[in-house]
């Protein structure tokens, strides 16, 4: 049986392989069809390649060249963030309610008219990869009310962002901003941003040849992640 058969992108079979990224089509597409196990959304990370599709579509997966990372020591914030900060309006936690950070995200992006692709599928698929230990999420609360976050994925000492809401103005930003300081505690050696947005430029984020970012992700994956990564969740609640 083929792995996969050549039409204008592959078409994935039940093996669990992915063509060479190198494939991939000049938007990044690479392959359609498979499914949302873990261990295929865990090869595709390894591989650089990530899910993206929205509910009437096969899955779709991508290879963007360039790509867009944030290495950790390049963080920029700015003064009116770091006044937030200060100020300590939100309290941040990491891990304390992952599907309902998911779920906001999706929530958020249709309210606004965006649309998303994080259907019912996706989620569920993320919060497998969550309580297998592989997908984190940083939220920021205000009096007691989730009103920003993020996830992504992790592997070895490579973070694979995934998307982001805010209900108020800089939550989600103050959560990315914990996010990074925590993951250059960790020796994290980077952050997968997949595509460009000037949201994420601001914060120091730039576009890498794809060649370059899949020689850094196959380093980074490889190695043993710290000890002491992601047990720094704080709070009472537990909305998991």
């Amino acid at each position: 049986m083929a792995l996969w058969t050549r039409m204008p992108v592959f078409r994935l079979t039940e093996s669990l392989r992915f063509p060479p990224c190198h494939y991939a089509e000049p938007d990044g597409l690479l392959a359609v069809g498979g499914d949302l196990s873990s261990n295929r959304l865990l090869l595709a990370y390894r591989m650089g390649i990530f899910p993206w599709y929205s509910g009437d579509m096969p899955i779709l997966w991508w290879s963007p060249d360039p790509r867009l990372v944030l290495f950790p020591g390049e963080l920029k914030v700015s003064s009116s963030l770091r006044r937030t900060i200060r100020k300590h309006l939100f309290r941040t936690t990491c891990d304390r309610a992952f599907r309902h950070v998911v779920t906001k995200c999706a929530e958020v992006r249709r309210r606004s008219g965006e649309g998303t692709w994080l259907v019912p599928e996706m989620i569920e698929a993320y919060c497998g990869l969550h309580l297998q230990g592989h997908a984190h999420s940083v939220e920021s609360w205000l009096d007691g009310e989730l009103v920003g976050g993020l996830y992504g994925v992790a592997l070895g000492r490579v973070f694979f962002g995934e998307s982001m809401f805010s209900l108020r103005s800089d939550a989600s930003k103050a959560a990315l901003v914990q996010l990074v300081q925590w993951l250059q505690q960790w020796d994290y050696e980077l952050i997968d941003c997949q595509v460009r947005t000037e949201h994420l430029k601001r914060f120091g984020a730039r576009e890498i040849p794809r060649s370059i970012f899949l020689t850094l992700v196959r380093q980074g994956v490889d190695r043993e992640p710290n000890p002491l990564a992601w047990a720094v969740a704080s709070g009472e609640d537990d909305h998991d």
